[in-house]
């Protein structure tokens, strides 16, 4: 297992170099440039503009702004923020706890809620509960977050004055709920399918059959049984789903006003602050790959039949 973690690491650095290259590349073809979004709504000099320009290095051609970018990739150095003058190191470091905060918050939600009304949908196949699990998965995977986010902050804050609006206070709970529930309830749902449709295909697995011959009760053939032969499935969606919501996190960290790298994303975005989008992206591209690498570690401790050469 040692070997193959190794091998999964060092494949690491060609995945990342292919994908800086490709946004490299997309991001310094995109119209306007920091210098011009430096003014706001007030238009600069040239002369100022210029001068902006050739301090950042954007008046070079942009095979050489490239290579000075991977040297310092290299380095461990991501560069500095045009318009905020920190380097992008300390800024993501400031913003990333946030983000991982909410999307491991969200993914506890979603796997609380979703993995048990998947399995007792499938157990109870046909009846209420399971048309009205379906039904409520379905709709989770269907509403927008955004849309979600704004009724939540309507009868939850706005009515009910239950949880803060936005913002994200002193770390505490109560600033979480709203945002981890709107981020959550979406993996939730697939969650809930995913489960479902596993549960399903296993029950109709022979050794089951045998289980229920041999005269085993239902709560420890389904125990023993049905859920550890669909832990290995459950556990995949959760691994992606983990993976995607650091990547989701932006639409609602900017609609709840939560200071996580999402929002600084979407901020350096408008302002065309390329470092700072650079290093961000890069942070979660990371932060997938490190999870998809600890899932497939898991299989093992999970089924024991699985070995990595």
């Amino acid at each position: 297992m040692f070997a193959y973690t190794v091998r999964r690491l060092l494949q690491f650095i060609p995945t990342i170099i292919g994908i800086s290259l490709i946004m490299f590349c997309l991001l310094n073809v995109l119209p306007g440039n920091a210098a011009l979004m430096a003014g706001g709504k007030r238009e600069l000099a040239p002369e100022l503009i210029e001068q902006m320009k050739k301090e950042w290095g954007l008046d070079k051609p942009l095979y050489v702004r490239y290579a000075s970018y991977m040297n310092g990739l290299a380095h461990g150095d991501l560069g500095k923020s045009f318009l905020r003058r920190e380097k992008v190191t300390s800024l993501l470091a400031g913003r990333i706890w946030p983000t991982l905060r909410l999307a491991a918050t969200a993914m506890a939600i979603a796997l609380v809620l979703g993995i048990p009304l998947g399995f007792f949908s499938a157990l109870k196949q046909g009846t209420w509960w399971d048309s009205a699990s379906m039904i409520l998965a379905v709709s989770g995977v269907a509403m927008p977050q955004f849309w979600l986010g704004l009724l939540f902050m309507l009868f939850f804050s706005a009515k009910m004055n239950w949880f803060p609006t936005s913002g994200y206070g002193d770390g505490d709970f109560m600033h979480l709920v709203l945002p981890a529930v709107t981020l959550g309830l979406g993996s939730m749902a697939l969650l809930a399918r995913t489960t479902r449709a596993a549960v399903l295909e296993v029950l109709e697995e022979d050794f089951i059959r045998t289980a229920k011959s041999k005269g085993l009760n239902s709560f420890l053939i389904n125990r023993r049984h049905v859920f550890q032969n669909t832990l290995v499935l459950i556990l995949t969606t959760a691994g992606l789903q983990f993976g995607g919501l650091i990547g989701q996190t932006v639409i609602v960290e900017k609609l709840f006003s939560w200071p996580g790298l999402g929002s600084l994303l979407v901020d350096s975005i408008f302002l065309r602050d390329i470092p700072v989008i650079q290093g961000g992206i890069l942070m979660i591209i990371l932060a997938f790959l490190i999870v998809n690498l600890v899932v497939d570690l898991l299989y093992c401790v999970i089924d024991p039949r699985i070995k990595y050469q």
